[in-house]
């Protein structure tokens, strides 16, 4: 961890990284391709029903708990790259099994592979990028991740959109998507399984803690120590306050309760994802001076602030001039992904430093869980909020919603410093 006040030098990341970065956005290009439209696919097109569909996400939860609670040990116990390969061929399978799909069962099969292979790559994927750049690079490994799969869902999405938009038959464009879905993850596998390191300390050599590494901390263990549960608390925190409002609720809250058109609510997405990209080189140099513990809490902190600004335009109303309205929305989306940085170049060196070389499987499973219990939680909290709510309060509330995310990340500080 760099001290703070002291220039850090950028550390070159690699030609296995930059391999690893490349498959991953061409995987989350295929993933982009179909996930906004996988429930009206299989209830209202393929003529499945709701029940169907229902069925299918069930499936994929079950089977990414399962998957990631299996997937943390073996990453352990033997190598994430093969683990994280595992996971990368579920995915492919699940999701070209939905391109023929025309009954129920298929669809199930399909939720039950794709949830096992999120399980099995969130499980192993953090070890796979450790071990793919120098220690010294992992807050801008992990900072540039985040951004990799954001650039791919979004490039995704719009090619999809044109692909659907020309098409004929939106069934028969779809499974083709689907199909397309499913081969992007094969590279992905093949550089997770090229990028291993292939040399192995001589028996000898080995570290001392490396006899007793083959069992490993217990998920129990993990979660007796204070600050890895506090961290795990804070991870899904951030899926709820955070990631999810930006996705599912300040949409909405824009467009019903601001009339704010349907364009300007795709730019100020648009500028949300585009700011990740333009601020990760401008805030780098800076973001490897902070303690990653005062760098995780400044997340929530600009979270904050960008909600208020939020604040600020619904207050101004639409008799304000349009560039004070709108302009503070921009700013919205500008502070709140300054926030995301934070929290995508601080949460996993941190967890990655705590949990130790010996569980960073199980860790990264902690975390995967957590996530999935924030994104599934969060969007029902925030659409709540939105349908009881002003816009005035419904952004108040999104603001003391990042606060609260706040004073776990601050109690994190107080702890790790003890």
């Amino acid at each position: 961890m760099t001290a703070l006040g002291e220039t850090a030098p950028r550390t070159p990341l690699g030609r296995r990284f930059g391999l690893l970065m490349g498959a991953l956005l061409l995987s989350s290009l295929g993933n982009g391709l179909c996930f906004p439209f996988t429930s009206i696919y299989i209830s209202q097109l393929l003529g499945l029903g709701g029940r169907a569909a229902g069925g299918y996400f069930i499936a994929m939860a079950a089977a990414s708990f399962a998957a990631a609670l299996a997937g943390g040990p073996l990453a352990d116990r033997g190598s994430p790259h093969r683990v994280g390969a595992l996971g990368g061929a579920a995915l492919a399978i699940g999701y070209a099994l939905l391109a023929p799909a025309d009954s129920v069962a298929l669809v199930l099969a399909s939720g039950i592979c794709v949830g096992a292979g999120f399980g099995l790559f969130y499980a192993s994927i953090v070890g796979v990028v450790d071990r793919a750049v120098p220690e010294s690079g992992r807050r801008a490994a992990f900072a540039i991740r985040h951004i990799v799969n954001n650039a791919g869902i979004g490039l995704g999405s719009v090619v999809a959109g044109l692909a659907l938009h020309g098409a004929d038959t939106p069934v028969g464009a779809l499974r083709w998507l689907y199909l397309a879905n499913g081969l992007a993850a094969l590279p992905l596998i093949a550089v997770i399984l090229g990028v291993r390191p292939r040399t192995r300390p001589a028996p000898g050599n080995r570290p001392a803690t490396a006899e007793r590494s083959e069992a490993g901390p217990t998920y129990r263990t993990l979660l007796r120590a204070r600050p890895m549960a506090l961290l795990i608390l804070a991870q899904a925190l951030f899926a709820i306050v955070g990631f999810t409002q930006i996705e599912a609720t300040v949409p909405l809250l824009m467009h019903d309760r601001m009339a704010v058109t349907l364009g300007w609510v795709s730019t100020v997405v648009a500028a949300n994802s585009f700011a990740l990209i333009a601020l990760q080189p401008l805030l780098r140099r800076h973001l490897e001076r902070l303690p990653e513990t005062v760098g995780l809490a400044a997340g929530p902190v600009l979270w904050a602030i960008a909600f208020g600004c939020g604040l600020g335009a619904a207050l101004a109303g639409e008799t304000a001039p349009a560039a004070v309205r709108y302009g503070l929305l921009l700013a919205f989306a500008v502070v709140f992904a300054a926030g995301e940085l934070m929290y995508s170049s601080d949460f996993y060196p941190l967890l990655l430093r705590w949990s130790g070389e010996e569980a960073v499987g199980r860790a990264s499973a902690l975390a995967s869980l957590a996530w999935n219990l924030g994104t599934a939680s969060g969007p029902p909290i925030g659409l709540f909020v939105v349908a009881h709510a002003s816009a005035a309060g419904s952004w108040l509330a999104l603001a003391l919603g990042a606060a609260a995310a706040f004073t776990v990340t601050a109690a994190l500080h107080s702890r790790a410093g003890k």
